[in-house]
């Protein structure tokens, strides 16, 4: 009976726009691609990160995300060019989503101090099992017997202030047009996307030569819903190795991990331990983050590595 009552749960949860849509991760700092547009080209390489997030383990059907990110910059035009594919999986419910992102850099009075502007646009599909959900009045069950799905637009924007390695903060509005999703005759009106309100920052402190502390935080917003409020601190060691840990506001504290090897390769890992009464149920949740830079100055190290390395006839 506590498995129906879950599917039921996460099935609203997502369905309804009575709260979050959007997928929750924990690393939100490492991987800023997944919040806001403007974010896209900020850096002087391409970039490509991937989350696999995995809630609640333990407890069936518990959500499970996966996401995929990339962007880069057009250094000519001050411009950089971004996309983000994911995946949100709860229950008997997936939220398939792809959008490709364009933003405009504008640099301000220090040459590292950039204001940045990004849209978004793409795709989303919902879907539904019914054969997965059991229902209190049978006489429902004629609507819940194949897997539904339903395509609609996504549109977003964002904008970004911030300077290299030092500081940033920015404000994104995904799903700017509630369409609605209309999975069932008859539930239109209740059943559509919300306008989320999504505002980041972050500041890195040195500590001496090797040493920096990173304070962030991410302020999450979709009436009527309440404010959701993540806060974070990692210490980094020469930009190579970090920990830290994380609370989210009546939700969850976290644990966090990550290394950098040689300035292109990057993996993170997160754990999160629910504060509220679904621990019972569960063992927590686990993120784990994967990340690759591509420039061509790193190009030029993996050609010297190559030259350096012995031949074997």
């Amino acid at each position: 009976m506590k498995k129906y009552l879950y599917i039921l749960f996460f099935s609203l949860l997502t369905v309804c726009s009575f709260g979050q849509q959007l997928p929750q991760y924990t690393q939100y700092m490492l991987n800023e691609m997944a919040i806001n547009p403007a974010v896209a080209g900020k850096d002087d390489f391409a970039d490509v990160r991937s989350n696999s997030r995995y809630q609640w383990v333990g407890i069936t059907d518990a959500p499970r995300t996966y996401m995929l990110t990339a962007n880069g910059p057009l250094k000519a035009k001050n411009m950089g060019v971004g996309m983000n594919l994911f995946t949100d999986i709860v229950g008997p419910t997936r939220r398939t989503g792809l959008n490709f992102a364009y933003a405009y850099h504008v640099k301000l009075n220090d040459k590292d101090v950039r204001l940045s502007f990004g849209l978004n646009a793409g795709i989303l599909q919902w879907g539904i099992d019914g054969s997965k959900l059991v229902l209190h009045d049978e006489g429902d069950q004629s609507l819940l017997t194949t897997y539904q799905t339903r395509y609609v637009p996504d549109f977003g924007a964002g904008i970004y202030f911030h300077k290299k390695n030092r500081f940033y903060l920015g404000l994104s509005a995904p799903q700017l047009y509630e369409s609605p999703i209309g999975l069932y005759p008859g539930v239109t009106a209740k059943s559509r996307i919300v306008t989320h309100l999504n505002l980041n920052g972050g500041y890195k402190f040195d500590l001496g030569d090797d040493f920096k502390i990173e304070p962030s935080f991410l302020a999450k917003y979709a009436s009527p819903a309440p404010i959701k409020i993540d806060g974070g601190l990692r210490v980094i060691y020469k930009e190579q190795i970090w920990i830290g840990g994380a609370y989210r506001h009546n939700d969850a504290f976290t644990a966090l991990i990550g290394f950098m090897y040689k300035n292109y390769l990057m993996i993170g890992y997160s754990y999160d331990y629910t504060t509220t009464n679904i621990r019972k149920y569960t063992t927590g949740t686990h993120e784990i983050m994967l990340g690759i830079h591509f420039s061509r100055k790193q190009a030029a190290t993996w050609e010297k590595t190559s030259a350096a390395a012995p031949q074997i006839n």
